[in-house]
Order: C-alpha cells, then sequence, then structure tokens
C-alpha cells in the first residue's frame, strides 16, 4: 500500500507539471495540495462504498449557492457524496458570454489535471476549462474561470479555503485512480420544473431546458453523461444508429451527424421528461409567479455565510446583457426506436480572468 501510495503521488504531481496559467512548473506540489482528506470524510466514503481513489461529477447551482460532489461507489454508479454551500459567486443567472460580463459558466465541462492549481493566490484552484466546445461554437470568450477559495469571485465559484482544500483532493485522488479527467455540470439553479417554471420569462430558458436533457440523464442513470456538440448545441450520451457503417463524427459549428441515444439512457430520462412536463404544465396553468429577468445584483452566496461576510453581495455594476443574446437554430431531434434525446421545451436560446496572478497585479474586481 505504502508502494501503490507513492507511485501515485509521483504520477499525479507529474500530471500537474504542466501548470502553465502559473508558470511554476518546477516547483514542488505544496502542502496544501497534497493533504489527505479529514478523517470524517474518509469515513464517509467508506459509509457509501464509495473507494478514496473512484471518479467524482462536481455539480454547481447558483441560485441556490451549492456545490456537490458525487462519487462513483463499488457497483459503478455515481451517488452523492456531499454538499457545500457557495461562498460567493458573480454575476446573474445565465450563461458567460463574454470577457469582462463578471458571469460565472453554465454548461457542461471537463476538469484533467493540467487545470489544477495548487499555487493560486486564492489557496487553491480548479478551472472548468472554459470556453468548452459549445462556447467556442456560440463565439463565447473569457479564460481561467475557476472554483477557488478566499471567497472572492469575478466570474467564477468562490469556496472558503476549508471547502477548497476538500474539494480539490477529492478531484485529486480521482486522478490518482485513473481517471483523466472529471465533469462540472454548472447550472443556473436545481433543474426542476418548479425553478423552470418560475424562470420562464428568462430568454436563456432554451439553453437551461437543453442543459437539462444531461441533467436528466445523470439523474436517472446514476452515470456521467457523455457530451458532445453539434449545431451549435449540447448533445447527451449519442451513438451511432444501428448499423451504421462509420462512426460518430461531432462538429461543435456544423450539422449533427445521424445518432442515436443509448436506449437504457433514454428510456429513463423519457420517464422523467414526462413526468417533469406535466408538472410544468400544472404550474404555468396555476400562474406560479415569475422571477425577475435581471436581480439588480451581481452574483450571490449560500445563506450560511451572510453573517460571516457583509456587504459581499452588491448591486451590479454592469447593465443586464438578456436583451441582447444571440439566438440559435433548432437541432433536429431524432425520435424513432427508443432514441428520443429530447423536444422539451423549445428551440432557440440563448481580457483572459487570470484568477492566480499575483494579488498586487490584480485588476480591481477580478476574481
Amino acid at each position: 500500500m505504502v508502494r501503490r501510495a507513492l507511485v501515485l503521488a509521483a504520477a499525479f504531481a507529474a500530471a500537474l507539471t504542466p501548470v502553465t496559467c502559473l508558470g511554476e512548473s518546477s516547483k514542488p506540489l505544496p502542502a496544501k495540495a497534497t493533504q489527505e482528506l479529514p478523517a470524517e470524510l474518509l469515513a464517509l466514503l467508506e459509509q457509501k462504498k464509495m473507494p478514496k481513489y473512484s471518479p467524482i461529477v462536481v455539480r454547481l447551482f447558483k441560485e441556490e449557492a451549492e456545490l456537490e460532489v458525487w462519487k462513483q461507489d463499488t457497483a459503478g454508479r455515481f451517488q452523492f457524496l456531499k454538499t457545500y454551500p457557495i461562498c460567493r459567486w458573480s454575476g446573474d443567472l445565465g450563461p458567460k458570454l463574454y470577457e469582462g460580463d463578471r458571469q460565472a459558466p453554465e454548461g457542461f465541462y471537463t476538469v484533467t489535471p493540467e487545470l489544477m492549481n495548487p499555487n493560486s493566490n486564492f489557496h487553491l484552484s480548479i478551472n472548468l476549462g472554459y470556453p468548452n466546445k459549445f462556447d467556442r461554437a456560440n463565439k463565447r470568450d473569457g479564460s481561467f474561470l475557476m472554483i477557488h477559495g478566499d471567497c472572492w469571485s469575478s466570474g467564477c465559484y468562490a469556496m472558503t479555503d476549508e471547502q477548497i482544500s476538500e474539494i480539490y483532493s477529492l478531484a485529486r485522488d480521482s486522478f490518482l485512480g485513473g481517471r483523466p479527467s472529471f465533469q462540472v455540470q454548472a447550472c443556473p439553479f436545481r433543474l426542476t420544473p418548479a425553478n423552470l417554471a418560475r424562470h420562464r420569462n428568462n430568454p436563456n430558458l432554451s439553453f437551461w431546458k437543453m442543459l437539462k436533457i444531461g441533467n436528466d440523464h445523470f439523474e436517472t442513470t446514476q452515470l456521467e453523461p457523455r457530451v458532445d456538440v453539434c449545431n451549435r448545441r449540447y448533445v447527451f450520451d449519442a451513438q451511432p444508429p444501428p448499423n451504421s457503417p462509420s462512426p460518430l463524427v461531432f462538429n461543435p459549428a456544423e450539422k449533427c451527424p445521424p445518432f442515436v441515444v443509448n436506449p437504457q439512457i433514454a428510456r429513463r430520462a423519457l420517464e422523467k421528461r414526462r413526468a417533469d412536463e406535466l408538472e410544468y404544465a400544472r404550474l404555468l396553468e396555476d400562474n406560479v409567479p415569475a422571477a425577475p429577468i435581471y436581480s439588480g445584483l451581481d452574483g450571490g452566496m449560500n445563506k450560511a455565510f451572510l453573517a460571516q461576510f457583509p456587504g459581499r453581495v452588491m448591486l451590479a455594476k454592469v447593465m443586464p446583457y438578456a436583451s441582447y443574446l444571440p439566438q440559435l437554430p433548432p437541432i433536429p431531434w431524432i425520435d424513432n426506436d427508443g432514441s428520443l434525446t429530447s423536444k422539451w421545451f423549445g428551440t432557440s436560446f440563448s481580457k483572459p480572468v487570470v484568477c492566480d496572478a499575483a494579488r498586487a497585479s490584480f485588476p480591481s474586481g477580478r476574481c
């Protein structure tokens, strides 16, 4: 066991060598990046039958200001492990569109070892990998958008130092288990019929309902959804049609190739979609109050931190950008033989922020 631990530690250190955003690849890993998980969290892993080095999925919910870690158990399914209240996120509900809009990203992101920053000036940080293929296909820009410590944010998801230490260690250990990456699912809120009904007037609604397809795949299977992008849209768990002579090739900005969704996943997601559609329709019929499109606040924080960090959520200094969201084309859904991905909810939707530069040289208000 000791030998295996040393080998894994060496492998992780090697994987973290290209920390290009800091240019400090020659420095040894600091103690904060190699510390063991707390004893109570190790006990929780054992209780939930989650191997220490098994893969993780991270889920972010802006409106609730919560970060969830899900971890693969011995049966190969992702189960809920722990919720961390988010200390600070910036911007408003909605995706990040351009550099300087102060928006924390929304979407499906892939974190690899080189995106883990052990030398962050915000204790520790995990780069989300924004912009991803979807963002680039939709001409969205920005960079170095992080989950980090220190409870300050300008486009990032900021935790306390204690929280990011645990989250970073869980991510590190998932790499030590052999996984080359882990998925981050960043959402405006929990994608329930009630929340979607409340936000039915928001111009981001169709984008959020597209995210819900991947959300439903994950929640109904407890498996990490495979994410592709074509026609400037997310596609989840796609596979070639039966008897297809060639593998699927997705071009983010071009028309989607013919594909089907794994039937076992599609059936479960379809059941959830139908139930959610009925609930959504009932809420609209009851005329549930609609949330304001623009909050007027710059981001938010979990209520657990309001007393500890008063004054960190302020009136926004930028105007809402919802009125000029780009209109995107519909995707030609395929819905034969159990291949329904989703037709739900309509068709259109909508320089580098270097979080780890020396704080003395940081532009005012940046992450």
